[in-house]
């Protein structure tokens, strides 16, 4: 697994720079989303035959990290190509393909994504939307409710995770569906977030919502397997949000650094100011490898493998992106709570990556069964 990036890889964070440096922080949101889709950078992780770049999530983690360090992240890419597009285009019928990956390839159709429910939190095992089939047409009825879903309003339809009846077992199993957005029985409301962030966070009720047959993504039997096709990419790029966030608190940290000057020294001469910020610079880097390693897994089509590497590098990245904003903040003082210099912002935004889409402690309970072999604790 190489260990230092394709020339390929550099040319495409070099590009993604320039376009972040262009738009910067407090850009519009869809300015830049409609930009990036035309140059091809939405869909870079989507097949050509739809309109994709051809790559993986190592390409697509890269977008997201660069536009991250400029100080405009777009958080659908996480949901929209990373997600739902991975999704479609692993299990996808013909017919979904090309509804749906040309759109979310170049920008002009975004898709949210549905998993978290008011009583469940991280057990997806004990999701109760469920679905049934509509005797009469054939097609699927659903029935529950979700919260914490982003882009709701913004996006053409999100993709639901369902649970529908094994008629074997009689067991519930998790299952994706497309909802577009004006579905009636499909309603959304918005919850009242502290977060800055252009992606507002919505609850959604699904009142006996009808779909066709082909509204199912996959096969019905295939249950987690195509759950966490999705899942494993958040984790990756939940991580390159992070790395991005980081890298961008760190720079403006590092420029104040060196311009701030107190008894006829620049205040970054200090170790007290420079190593925590070196620390944070190697935090940064450290949570990088990790976060490459899993997309290199996941691309390669080593979904067990991936899934251990994206829960480390989500892990990884959440503490290094908090470490670093924290120590940013603190080295500008004062100023590193005003709106002038954009940092206080990110305290809240920062601890996103420890909380979601999963948290750290089930990270840690991860790890602890599923790498070190221990006895599980729930």
């Amino acid at each position: 697994m190489p260990t230092i990036e394709a020339d390929e890889h550099k040319a495409l964070r070099s590009a993604v720079a320039a376009l972040g440096k262009r738009h910067g922080p407090g850009a519009d949101p869809d300015h830049l989303w409609s930009e990036a889709g035309k140059l091809g950078y939405l869909g870079v992780n989507l097949p050509e035959a739809h309109g994709g770049g051809g790559g993986g999530i190592a390409e697509l983690s890269i977008v997201l990290e660069e536009l991250g360090a400029a100080g405009c992240p777009l958080l659908m890419l996480v949901v929209s190509p990373a997600i739902c597009g991975t999704v479609i285009a692993r299990f996808g019928t013909d017919a979904q393909k090309e509804t749906w990956l040309p759109g979310l390839s170049d920008g002009t159709r975004r898709m949210a994504f549905g998993i978290t429910e008011p009583d469940a939190g991280s057990n997806s095992h004990r999701i109760t939307t469920t679905a049934r089939r509509d005797q009469d047409t054939g097609g699927w009825i659903l029935t529950g409710r979700k919260v914490f879903i982003s882009g709701v309003d913004i996006a053409d339809a999100t993709l639901i995770v369902g649970r529908t009846e094994d008629a074997r077992t009689g067991r519930l199993k998790p299952c994706l569906f497309i909802v577009p957005r004006d579905t009636p029985g499909f309603t959304r409301r918005p919850i009242d977030m502290e977060l800055h962030a252009a992606e507002k966070q919505f609850e959604l009720v699904l009142d006996d919502v009808r779909l066709p047959a082909d509204a199912l993504v996959g096969d019905e039997d295939a249950g987690l397997l195509q759950l966490f096709a999705g899942l494993n990419p958040e984790r990756i790029m939940t991580a390159a949000f992070a790395i991005g966030m980081g890298r961008h608190a760190l720079a403006k940290a590092v420029a104040y650094a060196r311009d701030r000057t107190v008894w006829n020294a620049p205040i970054g001469a200090h170790q007290a100011i420079a190593h925590p910020l070196a620390q944070a610079h190697i935090d940064l880097e450290l949570a990088r490898l990790m976060m490459q390693k899993a997309a290199a897994l996941y691309d390669a089509g080593d979904d067990t493998g991936a899934g251990e590497a994206a829960n480390m590098a989500k892990y990884a990245a959440g503490e290094a992106c908090v470490k670093a904003v924290d120590q940013a903040v603190h080295t500008l003082g004062g100023n590193g709570l005003t709106r002038e210099y954009g940092l206080a912002r990110l305290i809240t935004a920062a601890r996103v990556a420890r909380i979601a889409p999963v948290s750290r402690e089930m990270i840690l309970n991860y790890v602890s069964h599923q790498s070190l072999g221990l006895p599980k604790s729930y």
